[in-house]
């Protein structure tokens, strides 16, 4: 698998499209099953699919949303209708902080983080989809944050200083994974495995270990950048 030294510049990232019907105006507080948490404008849904519009942008802004599956939420809570001022300059600057970039913006920063890296543009959008969807403001339950989920120590070990830039992210995000391709001799599933479950996990078990969540991860990415070349494949087809 060729992921160093191959760098495919025009990655197109999918669009989701739906039609859709409101299912709340109020905003919410959502978890879901993953530990993923984030403060909604409102949800729409289409059959099993549930669109989240996030907090602090529009309600109509197709860059301000994402989709998930509805059996994935498990608690919805409603936010307060008045926030203290505190609160409120304290999110004004997470979402001054956090926009979403856009499709070429993406695009952008994945081939410069790749090319840098030598890494594989595909592969680390494909680890972008498996850690957060593709949503800068993403925060698992254990603190991991941003579109590469970095930990808060290993951001400030990187050099990130806010993980909710999506270049500085990604900047980090690659070059965490490039030192994980460079421990374990350029086998992807082993420094995928580490991505995910921490290289004292791959070292203890001589391989990816025997961790579900684990294993599902590494399946899960590399079936993704298989996809994405066949993709590319298909499309430089005559």
């Amino acid at each position: 698998m060729m992921v160093r030294r191959y760098i495919r510049h025009g990655i197109r990232l999918l669009a989701v499209i739906a039609a859709v019907c409101p299912l709340a105006r109020a905003a919410e507080h959502v978890t879901l099953k993953n530990g993923f948490e984030f403060d909604c404008v409102r949800r729409e849904a289409d059959g099993e699919r549930v669109r989240l519009y996030l907090l602090g942008g529009k309600s109509n802004d197709v860059s301000n949303y994402f989709e998930v599956a509805a059996s994935a939420i498990v608690k919805v809570e409603a936010l307060p209708d008045e926030i203290p001022a505190p609160a409120i300059v304290k999110a004004a600057a997470i979402v001054q902080t956090a926009v979403a970039p856009t499709t070429a913006e993406m695009t952008v920063m994945l081939a410069r983080a790749g090319e840098q890296h030598h890494i594989d543009a595909d592969m680390l959008a494909s680890v972008i989809k498996a850690e957060s969807g593709g949503h800068v403001r993403a925060v698992s339950r254990t603190g991991a944050r941003g579109l590469m989920q970095l930990m808060p120590g290993t951001a400030t070990q990187l050099g990130v200083k806010d993980s909710f830039q999506a270049d500085q992210n990604i900047a980090g995000g690659t070059a965490y994974f490039d030192q994980l391709m460079t421990r374990y001799h350029d086998n992807v599933a082993f420094a995928l495995a580490a991505y995910n479950a921490g290289p004292g996990a791959v070292d203890r078990w001589h391989g990816i270990p025997p961790y579900r969540e684990t294993q599902a991860y590494v399946a899960r990415v590399i079936r993704e950048f298989n996809r994405r070349k066949m993709l590319a494949l298909t499309a430089s087809a005559p």
